[in-house]
């Protein structure tokens, strides 16, 4: 077959490219010659067979080595000559190729892993540490989430076995997320001022100490004191204040949304490997055994604030921000931002409609006559559609405007919410319902609070991310403790699931007119 050779005579190379329908298979040589001197090389003919083409290398393209195979990397004043050379087709191919390669590797988050050759100082590094803080702040969120989302499983041991009201446990679990939001703005303070290492040391001890004065003495005043003071402060500390800060701070404004989203996956993690654990350890060996199988597992996370800090302080966005707005007044000026009011009203709801279903809806599918272990099934399910969902939302979050996804997220929750609870109850619906729960479950989280970051910038960003938290700790604190009232009041939990269905649409009504624009204020406010 003819060869439709190419003669770029400025830069002395010749091309042959085949014509229409020349077979591919044969070891076609596209880069042929590229001859450093004046002298005109001429270019192979395409042969029949892969090892006739690899016999057939003349003796001037071995002496210039510039023969460059199909496939191979030609070198850059190859590419240039070749880009200059080919047809306009050809062209357009190989720079939509260019085009998609580094926004696939922005889909996945590749790009966010992969390794950096040198250091600042120019020694040689193995791996990239945005790779490292975001792995670590994934376990830190998986362990401390994961243990959190089973107390809902308790509700029915401590009250048969120990014979608590139902209302009294429902307050010990809504009072630790009182108490979370309470102590996420100066828990959140302090890791803005001396790092992470020390919170996530200092918080997972303080949340194991909590499951185990639960265990060990199963009362009233101490489930309050374990499961709900302390285990607010330990959880303030290992969870999204101060972990998504971090890893915000550490990525570069383009991947901020995508790091904070795998981050939050963590959670989801453990929330699918720790509930079923749970579960097994609650019906085999009773509540005291599961709650110190739980401690441990937060124990183990202790040092990994270390890696979390180390790998995220001082780089990127943060080391750009000027120091001349005081926390004061980073404060005073989101206070009278109205787009952050919108979004810290919004995030009330978002905690409300979630402390609900993670606290009642195992004993809700009880009272619907499902099996047993559904409840613990559906828990796990949200958490491992959540992990696909906190992806996804960070995606969308770097591709379109965030309050708008924020936006849709909080609609399509109220819908599915009302379409359970209105409609028929079976083990697919459960399946069904899960499902759509965990695609939208922690997915509000990396969106809020690279929102905040886009706006206010990342100095004062724990600080500023805790106070909005606090608003949703607000409203996780009412859903976990007046789905139990509400309850031992009516024998239902009717009203509760319509003012969660509503508080959906509530939310996305709020969302939609934010103002995403960096915040103004002179040189105070560093653009992330």
């Amino acid at each position: 077959m003819r060869n439709a050779h190419i003669d770029c005579k400025a830069n002395h190379l010749m091309v042959p490219w085949p014509q229409r329908g020349a077979p591919t298979r044969a070891g076609l040589l596209r880069c042929k010659v590229f001859d450093r001197s004046d002298a005109r090389v001429p270019c192979e003919r395409q042969a029949k067979s892969s090892r006739e083409s690899e016999g057939r290398r003349h003796a001037a393209c071995r002496a210039t080595r510039h023969c460059v195979r199909d496939g191979a990397r030609p070198h850059a004043r190859v590419r240039r000559a070749i880009e200059d050379a080919t047809p306009y087709r050809l062209k357009r191919i190989a720079l939509v190729r260019a085009a998609l390669a580094p926004r696939m590797a922005a889909i996945t988050g590749a790009d966010m892993f992969a390794p950096e050759t040198h250091r600042r100082d120019g020694s040689p590094r193995l791996f990239n540490p945005m790779m490292i803080a975001v792995i670590a702040g994934a376990l830190v969120m998986s362990a401390a989430m994961g243990v959190r989302q089973t107390f809902g499983l308790f509700i029915g041991p401590f009250s048969f076995d120990h014979g608590l009201p139902v209302t009294t446990i429902a307050f010990a679990i809504a009072l630790h997320n009182l108490v979370w939001g309470v102590a996420q703005p100066f828990a959140g303070a302090a890791a803005d001022r001396y790092g992470s290492g020390p919170l996530v040391a200092l918080g997972a001890v303080v949340f194991a100490l909590g499951l185990a004065i639960a265990a060990v003495v199963p009362s009233g005043a101490m489930l309050v004191l374990g499961m709900g003071v302390l285990v607010g402060i330990g959880i303030s500390c290992t969870s999204f204040g101060v972990v998504l800060t971090a890893v915000g701070r550490g990525a570069p404004p383009d991947k901020r949304s995508m790091a904070m989203g795998i981050a939050s996956a963590g959670g989801s993690l453990g929330q699918v490997a720790l509930v079923p654990v749970a579960q097994w350890f609650t019906s085999h060996s009773g509540t005291m055994v599961s709650l110190f199988v739980l401690a441990g597992c937060l124990i183990a996370i202790a040092p990994l604030g270390v890696l979390l800090d180390r790998n995220t302080r001082g780089s990127h966005a943060a080391v750009h921000e000027t120091a001349a707005v005081s926390l004061k007044e980073a404060l005073s000026r989101a206070m009278r931002h109205r787009g952050y009011c919108l979004l810290t009203i919004g995030f009330f709801t978002c905690g409300f409609q979630l402390a609900f279903i993670a606290t009642h809806l195992p004993n809700y599918l009880l009272l619907c006559h499902m099996p047993v272990g559904l409840g613990a099934t559906a828990l796990a399910l949200i958490g491992l559609f959540n992990m696909a969902g906190s992806w996804a939302c960070g995606w969308l979050g770097g591709r379109y405007r965030q309050h708008h996804v924020l936006g849709w997220l909080y609609l399509i929750r109220g819908a599915a919410i009302a379409l359970f609870f209105l409609g028929p109850k079976s083990d697919a619906s459960v399946v069904a319902f899960a499902a759509i729960m965990g695609l939208t479950w922690l997915g509000t989280v990396p969106l809020t609070s690279g929102l905040v970051a886009k706006v206010f910038g990342t100095r004062h960003l724990g600080t500023l991310f805790g106070v909005c938290f606090l608003s949703h700790q607000i409203g996780s604190f009412l859903g976990s403790w007046l789905g139990g009232y509400v309850f031992d009041a009516t024998g239902s939990y009717s009203l509760i699931w319509g003012a969660t269905a509503l508080a959906g649409l509530f939310a996305a009504l709020l969302h939609f007119p934010i103002n995403d624009a960096p915040a103004h204020g002179g040189a105070a406010v560093a653009r992330a």
